[in-house]
């Protein structure tokens, strides 16, 4: 009958305690009911940090708050020697018994029983009472019923946990991934990078470091929380620290306490920075490593696998982000070179229009000067004056026939051109400034054009002038198109003679005066702003290139540029 009870009591309990998935909430019902169960004083679930080997209470009822912050070895207590054993330990009179380790005043008798998760000892459920010999057989027995019931509950918990850890996760992940590539600019890409991942592994700090060009060095590149102390460390050798070994086998790796670990190079460093446990994980870009990511914690912790493919996959987002970066960065710079390349041709255009505008006038004052046949005697002054008149437009004359060689056009070393790879190149170089004014690029291309007998860098220059011309004519955003298609003298031919490219932008359109006088003299422009030469360096390059250049444009209606350049 008893026993009968005692099943019944048990079933009851083995509900109560199931009743929730939420871990603290669970360990401090498995305790109540122990305590109510076994009408015992005071209770506690002790379980066993994975990071630190201690036995510590997570759960307890009527023990101070002193008690509850107890911590035990392995083996210490009779608490640690049921861990130790997984085996029970009941105690009639605690004061005979040498193992015993007081938590709290007037305990006469205590019951341990061990918790197994998986078959493997993961704590243990106590109860005392302040009489002695307060706990039979049965007692153990029934207790023994409750831990293998607390045990499950226990393990479904902590699945459960680490299930909704791995969906918050996920979701963290998904979020930071937006964050981190939301950013073009480098040095911000890292700051963003570091204060993710620390929020997400809800670490102490976090840093990055980066392989220096030699390789052989790693260099913080940026961190989040870090103080004073950690932010001027000196640089680290890859070949001798232990964050080198991560960027050399490019895997992650785990560090109980930087503090004691004789592997960590900066330990002193860390203890003034209240740095403990570390996790570094490998930046990899196409298979080579880039530098490390690594968050530390302020406490002894035991990053899970889960956390570290976590932080992993970070890192391998982080890194595609870093090199997106790096790359704009060039794309800036190659675009910036252009943009030279442009203002020395046009300089080159200007220095000849001047040239050539001077020699005129300057032929008209030599002639004339030759027609007056100035003789003045030897003993006239005036004899030595007209000499050097002579000289001096003579001088002037050669300075403006070099400047007018110097800046003659190039001849374009011709070669096949595909002119839809040229346009691809080139919407990838401008994307970034067409995306800043609100500009939308599409390109409507034929899907197989015959390549045109052309010199690519110059073909290119004109082309970029064009797309920068439209995007100027459209400040407040629109829409350019690129065109492309060939050319058949008849619908009979049969093979193209010409390739069209088209730039259509929608901006503010061309005056007829202006479309006059686009690609002629630079000096004789009509353009509000600039100085014209754009255009004219795009029709000196298309002239050379024996193609044609149209305009079609109406004033608030855009402008349409077409270029055609023969196939052979």
């Amino acid at each position: 009958m008893l026993r009968h009870e005692r099943q019944q009591l048990l079933y009851q309990v083995s509900n109560v305690i199931h009743s929730t998935l939420d871990s603290q909430e669970a360990l401090q019902l498995i305790v109540s009911e122990a305590v109510r169960l076994m009408n015992a004083s005071s209770g506690s679930v002790v379980l066993i940090n994975p990071t630190s080997g201690f036995l510590e209470i997570s759960a307890s009822q009527n023990l101070p708050g002193a008690a509850r912050k107890l911590q035990l070895r392995i083996g210490e207590g009779v608490t640690g020697w049921v861990a130790r054993h997984g085996k029970p330990a009941r105690v009639g009179d605690v004061t005979q018994d040498a193992r015993y380790v007081a938590a709290r005043r007037g305990v006469k008798s205590e019951l341990a029983v061990p918790l197994e998760v998986n078959g493997e000892t993961r704590g243990v459920i106590n109860v005392d009472s302040d009489r002695l010999d307060a706990f039979s057989a049965d007692d153990q027995d029934l207790l023994e019923q409750l831990a293998a019931q607390a045990a499950k509950v226990i393990h479904n918990t902590w699945l459960y946990e680490q299930l909704r850890l791995k969906v918050h996760l996920f979701e963290s992940l998904s979020s930071v991934s937006r964050t981190i590539n939301s950013t073009l600019n480098l040095d911000e890409a890292l700051r963003v990078i570091t204060r993710e991942a620390c929020e997400l592994m809800r670490a102490r700090m976090c840093s990055l470091m980066m392989l220096d060009e030699s390789r052989e060095w790693l260099d913080l590149r940026a961190s989040y929380g870090a103080g004073a102390a950690y932010i001027k460390k000196p640089r680290l050798s890859v070949g001798e620290s232990l964050l080198g070994v991560v960027a050399r086998r490019k895997k992650p790796m785990q560090i109980a306490n930087v503090q004691t670990s004789g592997r960590y190079q900066n330990i002193e460093v860390a203890r003034r920075e209240g740095l403990i446990s570390l996790l570094s994980v490998p930046l990899l870009f196409a298979g080579q490593s880039i530098g490390t990511l690594n968050v530390y914690t302020s406490r002894l912790y035991n990053f899970s696998n889960e956390e570290i493919r976590i932080l992993s996959a970070l890192a391998e987002l982080s890194a595609i982000a870093i090199e997106k970066a790096r790359l704009y960065e060039r794309i800036v710079d190659v675009e910036e070179q252009l943009r030279q390349n442009e203002k020395l041709s046009a300089l080159g255009l200007l220095a000849a229009e001047v040239a050539h505008e001077i020699r005129n006038p300057l032929t008209v004052m030599k002639l004339l000067y030759h027609s007056l046949d100035l003789k003045f005697p030897a003993s006239d002054p005036r004899a030595k004056d007209a000499r050097i008149i002579d000289a001096k437009i003579e001088h002037l004359n050669k300075i403006v026939e070099q400047i007018l060689d110097f800046a003659r056009t190039t001849e374009p070393k011709l070669s096949p051109v595909n002119l839809n790879d040229l346009v691809e190149e080139l919407g990838l170089l401008v994307r970034h400034k067409l995306a800043n004014q609100n500009i939308k690029l599409r390109r409507d291309l034929q899907s197989i054009l015959p390549p045109v007998m052309g010199d690519a860098p110059q073909l290119e220059q004109a082309f970029l002038n064009l797309i920068l011309n439209a995007a100027e004519a459209m400040p407040d955003g629109g829409m350019l198109t690129i065109k492309s298609c060939e050319i058949r003298q008849s619908r009979s031919s049969a093979q193209p003679t010409h390739v069209t490219v088209e730039f259509k932008d929608t901006g503010k359109g061309m005056s007829e005066e202006l479309q006059k006088h686009a690609f002629t003299a630079v000096l004789s422009t009509t353009k509000a702003k600039g100085t014209g030469l754009g255009l004219a360096i795009v029709g000196r390059i298309i002239e050379t290139h024996r193609g044609e250049i149209r305009i079609k444009s109406k004033i608030g209606h855009g402008t349409s540029i077409i270029i055609t350049l023969p196939v052979k």
